[in-house]
């Protein structure tokens, strides 16, 4: 589809303004400190959606433990407020500015949930770039000893969408709630009273917030459906309703997620009906550290699963469970053990092992009667996982 002249003039905006703070962010931090987060999840939705709601699940349901950035909590920045003091509108550039500056904080590494970006197409032209420089830096420091710092990107563009009726009405309720609380204040004065806006008073207003939403920030939203892992969640029903529409939407693929070179190594293995997804931040983590830093053991141990203990492990499919013991000596390495249990949780199964040392008599002095012995390991790995229902009778 040719660009039309405006989609073109915010295209060259958006390449000034990217220049200019991917410039200043090599002044002052350097390239090497560059360091984005793994996952990104832009939150969007229409006033009154429930993004405030849903935050906190979103970033449980992904194993995040961050606070989620609020980009309207960002233009309150003390720069963002002398802005304003002065008069001036926070544009496009002090917005990618303080949002690029934000997400280079340390504990934003594993992921970060951005509420309220991008909202404009500058914006999202800017992301886009962004992105790019992130998968430059992937293939930069690939071979090097910072490659777990600079990991390829997963970004997951979220939004809850509700029509302009249910908008208005949520945010009249809001409104009304507010002015209740704020009523209790003032007769205890036990709290601190909140903003009573005018789109959460007047009808007209809260219709009109709801059209700048549609014409403005729901293009740019719609715009990132054919870039990144797009997830359109009805937010109009019931709390518990919606939660279950975006699980559905973030359930965990290892083929989205992991490093190319760790899906390609893994691949082959079976997957299990179900992967539980706590811990899954660090699983994907040590997964990936693993092929970075230690492939030759890693690609051992993967052998040893698909070639001794799968066909074991098939053969009791009905049960789903299997107690496997072997003598390799590539378990010795504590790290072999450590690489065996995330494959196999990676797959979706459970796996526990038990090191036993076993002594082994080799010659007996006939004069003192003593045995000399010599030790050997014995690794007991018991394999959990969902068996097969057969119908029974």
């Amino acid at each position: 589809m040719p660009l039309n002249k405006l989609q073109t003039l915010e295209i060259k905006d958006a390449q000034v303004i990217f220049r200019n703070v991917w410039e200043s962010l090599i002044a002052d931090f350097g390239q090497d400190k560059l360091q984005f987060p793994k996952e990104l999840i832009l939150l969007g939705g229409a006033p009154g959606s429930g993004k405030g709601t849903q935050t906190n699940y979103i970033l449980e349901l992904r194993g995040l433990t961050c606070a989620p950035i609020v980009v309207s909590s960002l233009l309150n920045s003390p720069k963002a407020k002398a802005l304003k003091d002065a008069g001036q509108l926070v544009g496009d550039k002090d917005v990618i500015n303080l949002v690029f500056r934000e997400l280079l904080v340390e504990e934003y590494r594993d992921g970060a949930l951005l509420d309220g970006f991008p909202r404009t197409q500058i914006q999202v032209e800017c992301l886009k770039m962004l992105v790019d420089k992130i998968k430059f830096l992937y293939g930069e420091y690939a071979d090097s000893d910072k490659a777990i710092l600079f990991r390829r990107p997963t970004i997951h563009a979220m939004v809850l969408f509700i029509s302009e009726q249910t908008s208005i009405s949520r945010q009249l309720a809001r409104g009304e709630e507010i002015i209740a609380d704020n009523a209790k204040v003032e007769e205890t004065g036990v709290g601190k009273k909140m903003e009573v806006r005018e789109t959460d008073v007047s009808r007209v207003a809260a219709a009109s917030r709801y059209q700048v939403f549609k014409e403005q920030t729901w293009d740019a939203l719609k715009s990132l459906k054919e870039i990144y892992h797009y997830h359109f969640v009805n937010a109009e029903g019931e709390i518990s309703e919606v939660e279950s529409n975006i699980q559905k939407e973030l359930q965990y693929q290892s083929s989205l997620e992991l490093d190319p070179l760790s899906y390609e190594l893994l691949d082959p293995l079976p997957i299990a009906q179900t992967l539980s997804l706590h811990a899954r931040q660090g699983l994907v983590k040590r997964l990936d550290c693993y092929a970075l830093y230690q492939r030759e053991i890693f690609e051992s141990v993967l052998s040893i699963i698909q070639e001794v203990f799968m066909p074991i492990i098939a053969r009791h499919a009905i049960t789903g469970g299997a107690r496997i013991s072997t003598e390799d000596k590539i378990f010795e390495n504590p790290d072999a053990l450590s690489m065996l249990i995330d494959i196999f949780s990676e797959r979706g199964f459970s796996a526990t092992v038990e090191k036993q040392v076993v002594d082994i008599p080799t010659s007996i002095d006939l004069t003192s009667g003593e045995i000399a012995c010599k030790s050997k390991n014995i690794y007991r790995i018991q394999i959990g996982f969902t068996g097969s229902a057969i119908r029974r009778g």
